[in-house]
């Protein structure tokens, strides 16, 4: 089946690179306007933007630190203005992740992930949210993680905030859902991209054993996840979990 997105404008956070890039790919081959975001990299965005339009995709690239609210506002008053408004959010900026013991961490570190992953939607959500109201179509997409599921240690940080993801994606999916408005979460498992190159092998092969596809996932694998939560054959599913992991988490 082939989801099209004609007629529609979508918004994806940390999208120069990673799965990010390959979500906002998807979303554009699929027919809407897409907004690039970056926070600090502009020769890595540009980059990508060029790659973008060379694929036949429209839309823009922007700059914003999506945990700042007056970076955030600016961004969407730029989105409005160039492609329109907003109906396709998907939530995906993510900082470094070091795993530590919990006597490493400290409150700032924690108060980092709250701000990525519960701070972020929240306030991307409600400076898209009145164009979604009032067309009566909308899609919020978190980009989670399956660290919730299996309970990963020497995370704690990272898992917890993935936790506050999820329970505001199913809160929010209730409020909405009388709005035509869907909200969901896909929980990619660990799928390298460039920011794991330095990962150590032993590490990777360790993750890869417990596959039971027996293959690591790659960025298109959520890309298409993606797709279809922001698809018109999407509409009846919302609040919903969705892990991207070749079986990892079975549950």
């Amino acid at each position: 089946m082939s989801f099209s997105l004609k007629g529609h404008v979508a918004l994806v956070t940390g999208s120069s690179t990673g799965l990010g890039k390959q979500i906002a790919f998807a979303l554009g081959k699929a027919g809407a306007k897409v907004c690039l975001n970056y926070a600090h990299n502009w020769e890595k965005a540009e980059a990508t933007f060029a790659e973008f339009r060379g694929a036949g995709c429209q839309g823009i690239v922007v700059r914003a630190d999506v945990t700042d609210a007056g970076q955030i506002q600016s961004m969407i008053s730029e989105v409005e203005e160039k492609l329109g408004a907003v109906d396709i959010l998907t939530v995906n900026a993510t900082p470094d992740q070091p795993q530590k013991p919990i006597e490493d961490y400290d409150w700032d570190f924690y108060q980092k992930m709250i701000d990525f992953f519960i701070k972020s939607p929240f306030l991307l959500t409600k400076a898209v949210l009145g164009g979604m109201k009032q067309s009566k179509w909308g899609r919020i997409i978190n980009i989670g993680s399956e660290v919730f599921q299996t309970g990963v240690p020497n995370f704690s940080a990272y898992v917890a905030a993935k936790g506050g993801q999820i329970g505001w994606t199913r809160s929010m999916a209730k409020e909405l859902a009388p709005f035509g408005i869907t909200v969901n979460i896909v929980n990619p498992g660990w799928i390298p991209v460039e920011r794991h190159e330095n990962d150590p092998q032993a590490m990777k092969d360790a993750y890869l054993a417990g596959i039971p596809a027996g293959r690591w996932g790659v960025p298109k694998d959520v890309a298409d996840a993606v797709l279809y939560f922001a698809s018109e054959e999407s509409a009846f599913v919302s609040g919903q979990t969705l892990c991207v992991n070749g079986a990892h988490t079975p549950w």
